[in-house]
């Protein structure tokens, strides 16, 4: 089997098995990665149709024009996305469920225990491994595998916010408190697109949910949840 330095070719597809760093902003918040393929935009947790399935969805490199030709060459394969999962209550991820693109499809490891905590991860080749076709504009792939669902590809941007009004407060061209009611507000968003990552897993692979961090703050009555969160990290 013909290996690179720093690739492992598995199952015929190369795969790096290298130190990742993090590199994560929201929406092209930070001059750093704006524009760049590490951009993410938003994460999504919440309880499937299954109640004993959680759904995690990370969007990444919005806005994008409904008319962009978004396809599998628009995630970057330097690229691990890596949604982290605490289930003790600590803050630290004790799973983790990776994505990185090779060829035309997004490949997932996990859910499995990272080898470091922390800012650098290495690709877990020795986990769980699935995959899905990434989706075009105009072809959508889903894939159920193991009872777990995967999806990769353009969708529709899910962030509602008046971005103009938004710049005219900071800008102080209006008032601190200028910003317009819900009928009167505009959506930036509302016809673009973000590159849209996601996984359905059973909870019986995530362990069980710590207390809600709800309850820290004196808010009473919430289920036990899990604390997510997801990092963009560059290979190295």
């Amino acid at each position: 089997m013909k290996k690179a330095k720093i690739f492992a070719a598995i199952g015929g597809v190369g795969l790096a098995v290298l130190s990742i760093f993090l590199i994560a902003a929201d929406h092209i918040d930070s001059p750093s990665v704006a524009g760049t393929t590490t951009d993410i935009a938003d994460l999504y947790a919440f309880e499937g149709s299954n109640p004993d399935n959680t759904v995690l969805i990370a969007t990444l490199q919005g806005p994008l024009a409904p008319g962009d030709q978004t396809n599998d060459a628009s995630f970057d394969e330097n690229v691990l996305l890596e949604f982290n999962i605490d289930n003790t209550g600590d803050f630290k991820e004790d799973l983790v469920i990776q994505a990185i693109k090779r060829g035309d499809s997004m490949y997932f490891f996990g859910p499995v225990a990272p080898a470091t905590q922390g800012l650098s991860s290495t690709v877990a080749t020795s986990g769980p491994k699935h995959k899905v076709k990434i989706s075009t504009s105009s072809e959508v792939e889903v894939t159920d595998q193991d009872g777990m669902k995967f999806f990769a590809g353009p969708r529709r941007d899910g962030f509602f916010f008046d971005f103009n009004r938004f710049n005219k407060v900071i800008k102080g061209e209006v008032a601190p408190e200028g910003f317009l009611p819900p009928g009167e507000a505009s959506d930036f968003f509302e016809n673009l697109n973000v590159l849209a990552v996601s996984v359905e897993v059973p909870n019986s692979m995530l362990g069980t949910p710590p207390a809600h961090v709800g309850g820290a703050v004196g808010i009473e009555g919430l289920p036990p949840a899990y604390n997510v969160w997801v990092s963009a990290k560059r290979r190295q």
